[in-house]
């Protein structure tokens, strides 16, 4: 079937929040009738949509769908002139490896991909054991005080993660809540307007940073990524100020979400939860399957068709933007069946949550690892930890990239 040649009766599909707050219904009946099809974003965008987990998977790492964030530029000016909106946030923070084709993706990687082996991370691990302990006792000493009503992710999920990327990286932690509201603007895209002012700000401030490890450096990685660029001529400026943004960005938000999606999983199935309070070494096990059930990253970034690109029987012309699902990929049950229960002892192996291919997340071993130390912590010092208002009542937070709710209201006993 080719695009002219699909279902001309198919009520356009919008990514509202409407859409956002229930993907999966929408998904399933998707990937049964209309696997590859196109919708439009909240801004008017239009774009090829691909939820298979089949489709989904060779789309990762199909080259003629391009990352390249100059060709992108073009192909969502001319988006703009027909009807649609997009932000213009400016090459400074676009200039990252996501935002690439080899070779240059290639070049940028290879500078931070040694700060995120296995071996490296798991040398990060007392910390990462340290500061959510000190979370915890927070949370503790508040519980003692008859103060039992805690938003998870303010106290929790999100101070861990943005702790432990800025201490790697050697950034002051007294701007992580500019961060964190920066991030949320950028990753909703609901409005271009606020996107280009987020991105504007958080580019000045990590110019500034740079210039002040230039002159002050430390034993981070940021100090090694300056001194790389400077010795060799590797890193444009642009380039720099992309990579931090990039690794601040991902380096919180995957986990934020990893934590507050599989703790909400766990609230929701009281045997499954139950499991990992008896053992809580399950926790590793509990993290593969809330990557699966309902990972951090709802739609890949950006991709356009650098030709015409066939995927199963949707033809897609040059020149379209594509977003691949890597949500509704992870719930398709050709690869994992009754894909919508959460089985922490399911074979979870080969899962997208984590994208494939050469994009595939370099912190993944980060955010595994402190996903399996939180939810472990969490089970072993709140083993009465229930959900403190009506299920109905919880939100997620508008964003097509990524899948977080807004808040975790829980009793910690």
């Amino acid at each position: 079937m080719t695009a002219s040649q699909q279902c001309p009766h198919t009520a356009t599909t919008v990514l509202d929040d409407e859409f956002l707050q229930d993907p999966h219904v929408k998904y399933e009946r998707m990937r049964e009738h209309e696997p590859t099809r196109r919708v439009t974003t909240i801004t008017g965008l239009p774009v090829w949509l691909i939820t298979r987990y089949g489709e989904a998977k060779a789309a990762l790492t199909d080259q003629r769908l391009s990352k390249d964030y100059q060709g992108m530029r073009s192909v969502l000016d001319r988006k703009t002139e027909e009807g649609a909106d997009s932000a213009n946030v400016g090459e400074s923070i676009q200039a990252h490896m996501l935002n690439m084709d080899p070779p240059d993706h290639t070049r940028l990687r290879k500078l931070v991909v040694k700060a995120f082996t296995a071996r490296r991370v798991e040398a990060l691990r007392p910390r990462v054991e340290q500061i959510t302990a000190e979370l915890l006792d927070r949370l503790a000493t508040r519980d003692s005080a008859g103060e039992t009503e805690v938003d998870l992710l303010d106290e929790f999920a999100f101070p861990l993660p943005i702790r432990v990327i800025c201490e790697l990286l050697g950034i002051p932690e007294d701007r992580r809540q500019d961060f964190r509201v920066w991030s949320n603007t950028l990753v909703s895209g609901e409005d271009p307007r606020a996107s280009e002012q987020a991105a504007q700000a958080m580019s000045e401030y990590l110019f500034e940073l740079i210039e002040r490890k230039r002159e002050s450096p430390g034993d981070d990685l940021l100090a090694g990524l300056i001194e790389a660029s400077d010795e060799s001529d590797r890193l444009s400026g642009n380039e720099l100020v992309a990579m931090v943004f990039l690794l601040l960005v991902a380096g919180h938000e995957t986990t934020v979400n990893l934590i507050g999606n599989g703790m909400l999983a766990l609230l929701d199935n009281d045997e499954e939860h139950e499991k990992l309070r008896t053992d809580p070494t399950r926790a590793a096990k509990v993290v593969e399957e809330a990557l699966r059930f309902d990972g951090p990253v709802n739609l890949a970034t950006l991709r356009f068709t650098s030709e015409p690109v066939r995927v199963g029987e949707v033809d897609i012309p040059e020149g379209e933007v594509v977003l691949v699902s890597l949500t509704s990929a992870n719930r398709d049950d050709e690869k994992f069946p009754e894909p919508h229960r959460f089985d922490q002892d399911r074979a979870t192996g080969g899962h997208l949550a984590f994208g494939h291919g050469i994009h595939f997340c370099v912190g993944a071993p980060l955010a595994r690892m402190e996903g399996e130390i939180a939810l472990r912590q969490l089970a072993e010092r709140f083993p009465n930890i229930a959900l403190d208002v009506p299920r109905e009542n919880l939100r997620y937070r508008f964003s097509t990239l990524m899948r977080g709710l807004e808040r975790l209201p829980v009793r910690l006993s």
